[in-house]
């Protein structure tokens, strides 16, 4: 072939390819279609919040024809045909709605459509999605959609990714199922958020193609199908958020290609394989706030491409593996919430990439922490619940990029170093919750970036100027309270205070209201209880918070007067959620709450006046305290209404003279009720049966006129039922069933006038006397969990029950109830016949008081096996021959009282009955030994260890625990019944440690952050101990 021939072969490639070089316009029709559905919307910059949004159609030309829709903004064009095969619209600031009607349906070559991050305001995907049967690709997440997936969406037969994330739409007919049998060629599903209420289908197991599967918050149940994760191509799997989905991680297969692992807050349990260390590729892993145990695999170590690792909230144990220094690449380490042991290894000293790291709430042991100096990257740190002992960590001054830093309770002491004003970058500091003392140091003011610092229930003493705190520009939280500062409260004028969102100076000392409350416009929390505030309420103190106040604590203080000089009394903000002014000297009527309040407590001052019928109307209201009061008149029996939400009622102590509110719902939530003290009248409302959640009832010292309420013994939570100094009559009678009152612990019908035997049924009955229960709480006391919450706050709140019992002939209050007491008093009845054998069988009970009854017969025997009691009152009966010898044995047995009695015999000696005066034994003739001065023909008289209780009467309950604390060593005194037995003396010097130490197990009130970053803590005053 000569030259001629490659010359026209050369110039036919050219112009072949020139031919090809020239991309044919869009088609007329398709940009007519682009354009009207450009039209159907506005933009809108808060329709889209990706940060790299921008409003891509309007680049689309309307006015000039000849411009290419190929070339417009998120349009793409088949090369060949000119089709439009791509229209990625997402976080293009599109606002409307759309339907079937929508021109983009005229569209029918699009493989690829994109319109995530748009807002499509009431609108469901549009059944004509199947005109676009093309599709490969489509993504409508986070636009708003919402409704039924269309079954049309079937159709999409090529479709290889979908996603409908961050939608709320439901996925029911057609059902998951449905979707992966015609969706065969899925690679990508991706349904965050959307619902779908089934069990993942076994033949998912068959997509062997899937790369990526996101299914979390989607209502998920039953167990995951463990197949899922041998998919050999799965890269990333997130099945988080659906609490009742459970399963278990199977055994690895070598270099699995699983890149991200999310299964937190679901039911996945078990131990993890130690074949875990197989996910070489696995750069995320959150198993947090699941059901996970034992000890973690030394092959964890092998995950050497982690970045992130959460293992929080769950019930790992043993040591952490010291393989865990391999993770080099981790930069968010978070392992709190679980039981781990041990000593925290020293090789997270190689994990210099961490900026993130949290070990908060478990048991490890005290060890060198000198590691921690090596994590300069850390922004957040947290130590918190670690058993932390000794001195503040001096390597934490390496850590000049720490940001938030937490230290709770622990047991750290000393003082607060000076090297702590050195963190410039700190924004956060919760040392709460520790024994730290010393003054607070002046270092701490250079922290200019400070936001946050909670230094509450330490030992920190010394005089600060609050001025200090107020030129910190950037704080929004300080508590301060529960230790022993003296805040100065006078602030410069020249000085622009920041704009608080929580302020706790509780036990500050301070004598009145800071002058600068009156710019804190936006205070949310205020807390200045136990301090020496004095006088009235100042006016101006109403606009402290304006709108922004939900907590307000002005508890045990020496306000006086009216809470408001001008009527009606109305409490100015419409968001408050706690309200609490008990232990003033406050008068007047009750001040209006609003319609969001949930605590209200103002108890102990001398308000007065009636409970208006306003209070009826508080759906949210939980606590009503109004105990220890002037109030009068009569309870509007709309008060029953509010039980609906109400747990905890105290009325006592007051004067109110109507019948009790008579109508309670199945949906009843009390929790307590505490009328007693009043003039109350009539019968006990048969509707409190309704009340399945009531767990005390007080209602002693009124004029009720009724019988035994046996028809209470239906309540299956009920431990304390008090209705003593009424006008009850008629016999006890028989339980119903077995399980009635089978929760009761404590029992007073003392002062009435019942009538016939002592209840030996009911004896037989009350298990919760017999047999110690498992106490799951965190606190040894019996005490009404108040809690509540909004959308942004959880306020953790904890009421504790109070009883008022008789011993000795003197009502003795406990305020703080351990669950473990167990008490019956019958006493000042019409009781007759014999005391019954078994009795002897509630072995729990520490106070058995019969006394001033028609009992006779003799002392049973078995009153001998009730090992745990402390007080024993048998005294105006007319029981007769000997005191038993098997009551000797009776080692906490403090009061003992068979006086005016027709007993005879010898009095038994030995162990308590060494401490026992004449007195318990007067009025009985018949009777001969020490201590009484009739002998019984033997001459040597033991040496008396009596406790001098009648010396000690003057001086209260506690002078009687001052004696007795000592000698609980020996067995010989004191138990819970007369307090908490330690087994020193209880003397004025520890009375501050004993409000601190037992004070963390007794109930509260408390606010919490929702965020990770909020706070936590709780205050509490004489009633209850500092608790945060």
């Amino acid at each position: 072939m000569g030259p001629a021939f490659h010359l026209i072969l050369l110039a036919l490639l050219l112009l072949f390819s020139l031919v090809c070089s020239v991309k044919p316009l869009c088609h007329p029709d398709e940009r007519s279609a682009l354009l009207h559905f450009k039209q159907s919307f506005i933009i809108k910059d808060s329709a889209s919040s990706s940060p790299d949004a921008y409003p891509k159609t309007e680049s689309w030309n309307v006015e000039d024809p000849s411009v290419d829709c190929c070339s417009w903004n998120g349009v793409e064009c088949d090369n060949i045909t000119g089709h439009v095969v791509v229209l990625e619209l997402n976080s293009s600031y599109l606002y409307g709605s759309i339907n079937s009607n929508t021109t983009l349906f005229r569209l029918p070559h699009l493989q690829r459509l994109s319109l995530a991050d748009n807002v499509f305001i009431n609108s469901e995907i549009p059944s004509g999605i199947n005109n676009l049967s093309s599709l490969t690709y489509l993504d409508l997440s986070f636009s708003n959609f919402s409704g039924q997936v269309p079954l049309e969406i079937l159709e999409l037969a090529k479709l290889e990714l979908l996603d409908l994330s961050g939608n709320p739409l439901k996925l029911r007919k057609p059902g998951l199922r449905s979707l992966l049998h015609n969706l065969t060629n899925l690679r990508q599903l991706y349904l965050t958020d959307v619902t779908l209420s089934s069990s993942v289908p076994k033949m998912l197991t068959n997509f062997y193609s899937l790369t990526v599967l996101i299914l979390s918050n989607c209502d998920l149940r039953g167990k995951f199908p463990t197949a899922v994760f041998e998919l050999p191509n799965l890269e990333l799997l997130s099945l988080e958020s659906n609490q009742e989905l459970s399963g278990s991680l199977p055994d690895v297969q070598e270099n699995h290609s699983l890149s991200k692992l999310s299964l937190a807050n679901t039911r996945f349990s078990g131990q993890l394989p130690e074949s875990i260390g197989n996910f070489k590729s696995l750069e995320y892993l959150d198993i947090s706030h699941c059901h996970f145990f034992g000890k973690l695999p030394y092959s964890l170590g092998g995950l050497t491409q982690l970045k992130y690792l959460d293992f929080s909230y769950n019930n790992f144990s043993q040591p952490i593996p010291s393989s865990i220094g391999h993770l080099n690449q981790l930069q968010i380490l978070d392992l709190s919430d679980n039981k781990f042991s041990g000593q925290i290894p020293s090789s997270l000293s190689n994990l210099t990439q961490l900026f993130y790291l949290s070990l908060a709430t478990n048991s490890f042991v005290q060890g060198n922490l000198s590691w921690i100096g090596t994590q300069t990257n850390l922004t957040y740190l947290d130590l918190s619940k670690t058993n932390l002992t000794g001195q503040i960590p001096s390597p934490l001054q390496n850590l000049t990029q720490i940001t938030w830093l937490y230290l709770y309770d622990n047991g750290l002491d000393g003082q607060i170093p000076p090297w702590i004003g050195s963190l410039t970058k700190l924004t956060e500091i919760k040392f709460q919750d520790n024994y730290l003392g010393g003054p607070i140091p002046e270092s701490i003011f250079n922290l200019q970036n400070l936001e946050l610092l909670y230094l509450h229930t330490n030992h920190l003493n010394g005089t600060l100027k609050l001025q200090s705190f107020l030129e910190l520009k950037t704080l929004t939280r300080l508590q301060l309270s529960g230790n022993y500062l003296s805040l100065l409260t006078n602030v410069s004028i020249n000085v622009a205070p920041p704009k608080l969102k929580l302020l706790g100076l509780a036990s500050c000392n301070l004598s009145e209201f800071p002058s600068f409350l009156r710019s804190q416009d936006e205070l949310e929390i205020l807390e200045l209880a136990e301090n020496k505030i004095h006088g009235q309420i100042p006016n101006w103190f109403w606009g402290v918070g304006k709108q922004n106040l939900q907590y307000l604590n002005l508890g045990f203080n020496s306000l006086t007067g009216s809470i408001f000089q001008k009527l009606p009394a109305v409490l100015p903000w419409s968001n408050l959620k706690d309200f609490n002014l008990e232990s003033n000297m406050l008068q007047g009527s009750l001040p209006h709450p609003p319609p969001s309040i949930s605590s209200y407590k103002v108890s102990n001052n001398m308000l007065s006046g009636e409970i208006e019928p306003m209070f009826c109307n508080l759906p949210s209201l939980v606590v009503l305290d109004l105990s220890n009061n002037n109030m009068t008149g009569t309870l509007p029996p709309c008060l029953a209404n509010l039980t609906n939400s109400l747990e905890v009622l105290s009325l006592q102590s007051n004067h109110f003279n109507s019948a009790i509110p008579p109508t309670y719902t199945k949906n009843c939530r009390l929790t307590t009720m505490d009328l007693s003290q009043n003039q109350l009248q009539g019968k006990i409302p048969r509707s409190l049966a309704h009340c399945t959640q009531l767990e005390e009832l007080i209602l002693g010292n009124n004029l009720i006129n009724d019988s035994f309420p046996h028809w209470l013994g239906g309540l299956p939570k009920l431990k304390v039922l008090i209705l003593r100094s009424n006008r009850l009559h008629g016999m006890i009678g028989k339980p119903q069933t077995k399980s009635d009152f089978s929760k009761l612990q404590v029992i007073d019908l003392s002062n009435n006038h019942l009538r016939g035997k002592l209840p030996s049924d009911y004896f037989n009955v009350w298990n919760a006397m017999k047999v110690h229960s498992t106490n799951n709480s965190f606190s040894p006391y019996m005490f009404a969990n108040t809690s509540f919450q909004n959308r942004e706050n959880v306020w953790y709140d904890y009421y504790n029950y109070t009883v008022t019992l008789a011993m000795k002939g003197r009502d003795l209050e406990y305020e703080n109830v351990p669950d473990s007491i167990s008490a019956i008093d019958l006493s000042s009845n019409e009781l007759e016949g014999e005391i019954p054998e078994a009795i002897g069988e509630l072995k729990l009970i520490r106070m058995l008081n019969l006394s001033n009854n028609k009992l006779s017969g003799r002392i049973p025997l078995s009153l001998g096996k009730l090992s745990n009691l402390e007080s024993l009152d048998l005294s105006r009966n007319k029981l007769w021959g000997k005191i038993p010898p098997q009551l000797s044995k009776l080692n906490f047995l403090v009061v003992f009282n068979v006086s005016y009695n027709k007993l005879e015999g010898a009095v038994p000696q030995g162990a308590q009955f060494n401490t026992f005066n004449n007195d318990s034994y007067e009025g009985n003739s018949g009777l001969c030994g020490y201590p009484l001065t009739e002998t019984c023909g033997n001459p040597e008289v033991p040496a008396s260890t009596h406790l001098g209780w009648d010396e000690a009467e003057d001086e209260g309950m506690w002078s009687v625990i001052k004696f007795g604390w000592k000698i609980v060593l020996t067995g010989y005194a004191g138990g819970l019944i007369l307090g908490m037995s330690l087994g020193w003396n209880f003397n004025a010097w520890k009375y501050g440690w004993f409000r601190k130490v037992l004070g963390k197990c007794v109930v509260s009130n408390s606010w919490k952050g929702s965020n990770w970053y909020g706070f936590s803590w709780i205050s509490v005053w004489k009633k209850v101990s500092w608790n945060y």
